[in-house]
């Protein structure tokens, strides 16, 4: 299944648009609870005016308020913004850690967050355990329900299935499949390449020309 993955997504990837550990780790922060285009519409200007965790910890917050206002909960996401970079320069000199541990110390960093850092700005492996993850697992059947009841516990399993070194471009392509494929409550089963191993073939349309239709060539939130 992974291997019909990666040749029917060749260019899968983060959609995240960064230049460094730390553009990632804030773009990752604001991204919760909104698309990655909307995040890739804010970024330019945030990091032109706050360019790394030094200057964005001594930043105003109603400035950083303003101009990240429109990914959604953006008193929560400047909160957290502020505490993690004053993190970040008072623990680790200003520079992003490289290592696990050290990133889910920062005030609203988790290890699903930690991991798009670590896989991507690193080249670190680590699993992405968002919702898309999460559903298709499920969905393949990857795993039991009592590991689909916790994230960690559903990284570990999955984990467990594949070499390290598959892992950052596994998540890359499961959330792929479920941002374009393999949608929460209308998947596009007709039109999957994975539709003859899946055990929940048929959750969604299984005539050919109805669920192409539900294909979207760009990834939903």
């Amino acid at each position: 299944m992974h291997r019909v993955l990666a040749d029917t997504y060749p260019d899968a990837g983060c959609e995240l648009d960064f230049a460094d550990p730390y553009q990632l780790l804030v773009a990752t922060v604001l991204s919760a609870q909104t698309t990655d285009r909307r995040v890739n519409a804010v970024t330019p200007q945030l990091f032109a005016q706050y360019p790394d965790a030094t200057a964005l910890a001594s930043a105003d917050r109603e400035q950083v308020e303003d101009l990240v206002r429109t990914t959604g909960f953006f008193r929560a996401k400047t909160n957290s913004l502020l505490r993690m970079s004053a993190a970040i320069v008072e623990n680790f000199d200003g520079e992003i850690p490289p290592r696990l541990d050290d990133l889910v110390t920062l005030p609203g960093v988790g290890r699903k967050t930690a991991n798009v850092v670590l896989g991507n700005a690193f080249d670190v492996p680590g699993l992405t355990v968002d919702t898309h993850f999460a559903r298709l697992v499920r969905r393949f059947e990857w795993i039991d329900d009592t590991e689909a009841k916790d994230a960690v516990r559903t990284e570990h399993a999955v984990g467990a299935l594949f070499p390290k070194s598959d892992w950052t471009m596994l998540s890359h392509r499961l959330i792929w499949h479920g941002r374009r494929r393999c949608h929460a409550r209308k998947p596009a089963c007709g039109a999957c390449p994975l539709s003859k191993w899946c055990p929940a073939y048929g959750t969604g349309p299984t005539d050919p020309e109805v669920a192409a239709k539900l294909v979207t060539t760009q990834g939903r939130a």
